[in-house]
């Protein structure tokens, strides 16, 4: 399939999970090739210095080199930027950076060869997977070190995953010999934290689609009630997100008994009540991230940019990551919430009210039922509040002082993954909690659909009545939901 025909968040979601193989368009073969002519065709004229092709880096810039030792120079930047450490990048995300690479690249403004950019094709294509590193970026001159990890077994060097992925390996050797700008061209740009990020987002849209199925689940299981949901509240204060959340519970609970049952209560709590308000600015937010990143997996990040047809090389900063920390930052702090009003209401279903016992157990004293898993859930909403501290606020000059303002957009990127897969965490606890309660409603039943997955869930999860190692069940569960 041409690449150029990919240009959504669910493009490229479809894309990466089908075994399609990718290839260049004839336009983009043709503007590649135009411009690595134009850019052969200025460092031959040799009258003027070009940041990165003919003079050092960061703050190296003014350092000319010699036209001797301008190949050189683009192996010399892959191998001394390839400084990751830490935990190895998961596999889907590496394959992402590969694609998202070739994307930028083929829109003929990076000045390399073909050759490189169908060498990243090929490794995209047969999943050769360089070994890249999640530490190590600042977001700003390009993610620097992890593209360097991923563009070293092009020339040959560095590590790759083994064919079945479970060992890491020398890199096979390779006929590719780097022109000028080309390994500038490699590890400059945003492909670590858009990588991330599509992750994210792909992870962050079933978690919202969750949220309002198991709010629901737990509204009935709570005895809540159907006012809150009714369009004429939400009609008044008509945020996208909010509209479309109270229609969708309103959806799941469509032919429920319990919901149409007479109430003693006036109010339910805030988690409860408050449910499209909150789930829905989450959605909101990932409207607008998605938005930024449509328009980054779309863009040329690398530096210095190159225009054939205007004659110019411009210096400039495309690689800078500000763009993508914000929304990253902003994502995380939304899913994050999504999470937190999930606990209070796992804390609400296991407190003893609205003719539920106590911590979900027919033998409270003997039996401490669901009582921890709670405790679990509120841990790890606590751990999220602290990584949803902004990476985005933050700085660090590096470079000798050339690079006086980074975005610390890797970082926002790793940790807001980690918030999410927090979350996915959060939510089976939640279902698993919302399930075991609604069972004490029978033989009042609710919607056919709810119902539905509360049988789903007992297939795969004992919910039953007495303590038991609830870990083991949790983690059934969280494996069903985040498949």
């Amino acid at each position: 399939m041409e690449l150029a025909n990919y240009h959504t968040i669910n493009d490229i979601k479809n894309l990466l999970s089908s075994d399609k193989k990718i290839r260049l368009s004839e336009i983009s073969e043709e503007k590649i090739k135009k411009c690595n002519a134009y850019l052969l065709s200025k460092v031959k004229e040799g009258n003027s210095a070009i940041y990165g092709v003919n003079t050092g880096f960061g703050s190296l810039c003014n350092t000319r080199i010699d036209s001797t030792d301008l190949a050189q120079l683009q192996v010399n930047l892959i191998r001394s930027h390839a400084c990751g450490m830490g935990d190895y990048v998961p596999h889907d995300i590496v394959k992402m950076m590969l694609l998202l690479k070739v994307k930028s690249l083929s829109y003929g403004h990076s000045g390399v060869q073909l050759k490189t950019v169908e060498k990243l094709i090929d490794f995209y294509n047969f999943s050769t997977l360089p070994v890249v590193y999640e530490l190590g970026s600042l977001g700003a001159s390009g993610d620097l070190a992890p593209l360097s990890h991923m563009s070293l077994p092009l020339i040959g060097e560095g590590m790759v995953w083994s064919d079945d992925f479970q060992k890491i390996e020398k890199a096979k050797s390779s006929d590719l010999a780097l022109g000028p700008k080309e390994g500038l061209a490699l590890i400059n740009g945003t492909q670590f934290m858009q990588a991330y990020g599509l992750s994210c987002l792909f992870k962050a849209q079933k978690i919202l689609e969750r949220a309002d199925l198991h709010a629901a689940l737990c509204i009935d299981a709570y005895d809540g009630r159907k006012e809150p949901f009714l369009k004429f509240s939400h009609v008044i204060r008509p945020h996208k997100g909010q509209l479309d959340t109270a229609k969708t519970i309103l959806a799941h609970l469509s032919g429920s008994q319990i919901l149409d049952q007479s109430k003693n209560h006036v109010q339910d709590p805030y988690s409860f009540r408050c449910v499209p308000q909150v789930h829905g600015a989450s959605k909101d937010v990932f409207h607008q991230v998605a938005s930024v990143f449509e328009t980054e997996i779309n863009a040329v990040t690398d530096n210095p940019n190159v225009f054939p047809d205007e004659d110019l090389v411009l210096s400039a900063g495309n690689f800078h990551g500000q763009p993508l920390a914000l929304q990253l930052d902003f994502l995380a702090i939304a899913i994050a919430e999504i999470g937190s009003i999930a606990e209070r209401r796992i804390y609400r279903l296991l407190e003893g009210k609205r003719d539920l016992p106590a911590f979900l157990t027919s033998n409270p004293g003997l039996e401490s039922g669901l009582m921890i898993a709670q405790y679990t859930a509120a841990s790890i909403v606590s751990q999220n509040k602290q990584l949803c501290t902004p990476s985005s606020i933050d700085t660090i000059e590096s470079s000798n002082g050339q690079e006086d303002h980074v975005s610390m957009g890797a970082n926002a990127a790793t940790k807001c993954l980690k918030v999410l897969q927090n979350v996915e965490r959060i939510q089976a606890i939640e279902l698993l909690t919302a399930c075991k309660a609604l069972k004490y409603r029978d033989p009042i039943k609710s919607s056919d659909k709810l119902e539905k997955l509360v049988n789903e869930v007992e297939q795969i999860a004992d919910i039953s009545d007495s303590d038991k190692v609830w870990a083991d069940e949790v983690q059934k569960i969280q494996d069903y939901i985040s498949t």
